[in-house]
């Protein structure tokens, strides 16, 4: 239930924020809750990939899309993730969310999330691999950006996104 306040949190503030293009970085601020924390006291995995998955909703409502997709009843899928976790997030602790998306294939949005407390220390580090699906099937990443107003395209895949792709082709 707790994670449904993060979403309308992020849904509420990503609103009030200016649009951004694709490929800009949005931030997100939470801070650490009690439910949040596992047998060693501090936030756990999940909760990080938690944290990611509430700041895509803000960078989605940002993006400018996220009325049009609900609105043609297309639903967010995260097909991977690749995590490093750095340091521990502790009890009320706040931090910040880094996220952008750093290109698209035919298929997937390729994003990367990094988590750091408001000093700078980084948290973790993730890499994201998402799309959208309607009752057709796949939503394609540009058809998505060009509901959204952007007529973008996507810069060349790093090497890591080669990498990923060739390492677990879906």
């Amino acid at each position: 239930m707790v994670l449904l306040f993060r979403f309308i949190g992020a849904l509420i503030v990503g609103a009030f924020q200016p649009r951004i293009a694709p490929f800009e970085e949005t931030i997100v601020r939470m801070r650490v809750w009690p439910n949040d924390l596992d047998l060693n006291l501090h936030a756990s995995s999940g909760r990080y990939i938690s944290f990611m998955d509430a700041a895509r909703v803000a960078m989605l409502v940002r993006f400018g899309a996220f009325r049009k997709v609900i609105a043609r009843g297309w639903r967010p899928v995260v097909g991977g993730t690749m995590i490093t976790y750095r340091r521990s997030l502790f009890l009320f602790e706040r931090m910040i969310i880094r996220s952008r998306i750093v290109c698209w294939d035919e298929k997937w949005f390729y994003m990367e999330h990094i988590i750091e407390r408001p000093s700078g220390e980084l948290a973790a580090k993730a890499r994201v691999r998402a799309t959208f699906i309607s009752r057709q099937g796949t939503v394609a990443p540009r058809d998505l950006a060009r509901v959204a107003g952007h007529e973008a395209e996507s810069p060349p895949l790093p090497d890591w996104v080669a990498h990923w792709r060739a390492a677990d082709p879906l």
